[in-house]
């Protein structure tokens, strides 16, 4: 985000990251809204487009899984939509004692992840100009035989108009 002194209108996304501390352990979570009015098609098709890559991140969190190769589940959603430029530098993170740790989800990272290890999976697109989309949830890495990826943010994920 850039601060500038233009205001927010009806029929802006606004995005909004939230984080929260609990006995020293950190956790965030990130939604986009639509202000005022119901959502426009096309920002309903970037909503979507974006849940959607964030959905194959979370799919791809099982212990043993490459850092790069979650990264790449993701990007790859947006990257077939056209979405290649701007996108973050990386599609998740590792959050624990502070927000933003190892490891790093990211085109490059190297290592794979361990079972019970907290990461986010927030893929965003930005369009600028028009404004953008993020969604950002915090799970838990864990074997497909536990249930797979544990969710800690539990909200709904539907583009809501405030």
């Amino acid at each position: 985000h850039r601060p500038t002194d233009r205001r927010v209108e009806e029929g802006d996304f606004l995005s909004v990251c939230l984080g929260a501390t609990y006995r020293g352990y950190r956790c965030e979570i990130g939604r986009t809204f639509v202000i005022g009015t119901s959502p426009a098609d096309w920002q309903i098709e970037l909503y979507d487009l974006v849940f959607a890559a964030q959905r194959a991140g979370r799919e791809m969190l099982a212990p043993g899984a490459a850092y790069r190769e979650v990264d790449r589940a993701a990007r790859q959603v947006l990257d077939s939509a056209g979405y290649t430029e701007g996108l973050a530098p990386l599609m998740g993170h590792g959050v624990g004692l502070e927000i933003d740790e190892d490891p790093q989800l990211a085109p490059t990272a190297m290592g794979k992840l361990d079972a019970c290890v907290p990461v986010t999976v927030e893929p965003g697109v930005h369009l600028p100009g028009r404004g953008g989309v993020r969604i950002d949830d915090t799970l838990v890495v864990r074997p497909e035989a536990d249930g797979g990826p544990e969710l800690l943010t539990i909200t709904t994920k539907e583009l809501l108009a405030l």
